[in-house]
């Protein structure tokens, strides 16, 4: 079984939050190569991977066969969404909202979806401002 991408966490805990960030950002190749190889395993059998990757979840695989790509490349995806398809077009976690961007980078807002392990990291991280802050 994979490690969690996201690291159970007492925030009230600064003296072990400081130390899960020098894990993390001193072992972060290793920390990444982790965390894609979750996100591989776990949505290997979407639409969008499974169309290059054809439900593998081989880290070589990905970086080989899947391109780099922008939200144009993307939007008809996304747009499948915003529309209520709830299949797993590009996660296997269910979307749990369509956040809008600002519109300052394209002159257009993007929409992007968002999971509730999205809203998981964001607390994560912000807890881990804590310890740093009181340092």
């Amino acid at each position: 079984m994979l490690p969690r991408m996201i690291p159970r966490y007492n925030p009230s805990d600064s003296e072990y939050g400081l130390k899960l960030l020098e894990d993390l950002t001193t072992n972060a190749y290793e920390v990444q190569q982790r965390v894609l190889e979750e996100i591989l395993v776990k949505n290997a059998q979407t639409e969008y991977l499974k169309g290059f990757l054809n439900g593998h979840h081989d880290k070589k695989d990905f970086k080989n066969k899947v391109p780099v790509v922008n939200y144009e490349d993307v939007k008809p995806y996304i747009e499948r969404i915003a529309n209520g398809e709830t299949s797993e077009i590009i996660s296997a976690q269910k979307i749990t909202e369509l956040l809008t961007s600002s519109g300052t980078s394209g002159g257009q807002p993007k929409m992007m979806p968002s999971t509730i392990e999205d809203l998981d990291r964001k607390t994560f991280f912000y807890n881990l401002l804590v310890p740093v802050m009181n340092k």
